[in-house]
């Protein structure tokens, strides 16, 4: 009766920061709301995987929370795909601004790295520790928001629904004796089934890039669109290129990579003209001791520029690096405008009038 007592209680689960007794203050910085401490991993003495489930639950409520701080502080529009899915089929999401991409000359996406992370997420370690500001990736939509840009943020990272079977409470077997044995239904959950169902067109990083590029990006209007990709994301851009590498080259004007897991020399090598486009349009911020933006060692002819994060942490790049990358960003996209003819507006003698 005791292990059915804790299989009942297992099925507690939060369903926001507040139940876990968490919150964010006004810093963003995450703090218990009785004694205002910050996040404690070993809450449970000599207990690792209880500590471990808390803490996967305190990162489930986390994505939550950025979720909802996407469409109530950002402005963003939760989209679903794909875009013909039945009702009953798993689905996946990214998010857009609400303003038209027909609207905006600036088109900023974001791709982050692997792993548990998801939209509008850097790194989770990060939003524990540290603050929102540094683990999310809301001060990159709040910097391109304010020049009247228009921002995707992708989710690469949600590919499957896991499903499990429902345990019966009590199951009766015999042991090693021929005699009946009860078993409770904790005691099961180590063996119990899942049933893991791809989302269809997001089933991996790259499938998730493809179909966003496909149905979204690609058809805006916008004439600089730029990526921003971090650790593995870097990689899951190189393979969206060499997939479309003309229709990726004239629409996308700059990318920013974050400690990127991409290999130009590889995944390119067989195309002289994507390594061309790379060298000049693309940059890399790589892990390094040097102040930030020091040039470090690469071979440029081959690969783009890389230049220093100024930290040895993966986890920190990204808020390091923000106004380097949104400088770089904003150059490349002047360039870009330079090739485009303006729009001249003719002088008539009446307008002429009017001005005097």
């Amino acid at each position: 009766m005791e292990g059915l007592m804790r299989f009942i209680s297992c099925l507690e689960i939060p369903h926001c920061l507040e139940d876990l007794q968490y919150s964010f203050n006004a810093r963003g910085e995450l703090r218990h709301l009785v004694t205002k401490e910050p996040f404690v991993y070993n809450y449970f003495k000599n207990e690792h995987e209880r500590n471990h489930k808390r803490y996967k639950i305190l990162g489930d409520m986390i994505t939550l929370h950025v979720y909802e701080l996407l469409e109530k502080e950002c402005n963003l529009e939760r989209i679903t795909i794909p875009t013909d899915a039945s009702d009953e089929e798993p689905k996946s999401f990214f998010f857009m601004s609400k303003a038209p991409l027909s609207k905006q000359t600036n088109l900023f996406v974001l791709l982050q790295d692997s792993g548990v992370i998801r939209a509008g997420q850097w790194n989770q370690k990060v939003i524990v520790h540290h603050s929102l500001d540094r683990g999310t990736q809301i001060p990159y939509i709040n910097t391109a928001l304010r020049d009247n840009s228009s921002v995707i943020v992708l989710n690469p990272n949600d590919n499957f629904v896991e499903m499990k079977e429902e345990p019966q409470a009590l199951v009766k077997k015999e042991d090693d004796s021929g005699s009946p044995e009860t078993k409770d239904a904790c005691d099961l959950l180590g063996t119990q089934r899942k049933l893991i169902l791809p989302k269809r067109c997001s089933s991996s990083p790259e499938e998730h890039t493809n179909y966003v590029w496909d149905h979204f990006i690609s058809k805006s209007s916008a004439r600089n669109v730029s990526f921003i990709a971090q650790g593995y994301g870097g990689l899951v851009f190189m393979d969206l290129l060499c997939k479309k590498s003309q229709e990726v080259m004239s629409k996308v004007s700059a990318v920013a990579f974050i400690d990127s897991r991409h290999h130009a020399l590889h995944q390119a090598r067989s195309d002289p003209e994507i390594q061309d486009w790379i060298h000049s349009h693309c940059r890399s911020w790589v892990l390094s001791a040097k102040p930030l933006d020091r040039p470090t060692g690469s071979l440029r002819k081959l690969d783009c520029a890389k230049v220093s994060v100024g930290s040895e942490k993966h986890e920190l790049a990204p808020s390091i690096a923000l106004q380097s990358i949104f400088r770089f960003l904003s150059r490349s996209s002047k360039s870009r405008e330079k090739l485009v003819p303006p729009i001249r507006t003719m002088v008539t003698r009446s307008s002429t009038k009017k001005s005097m």
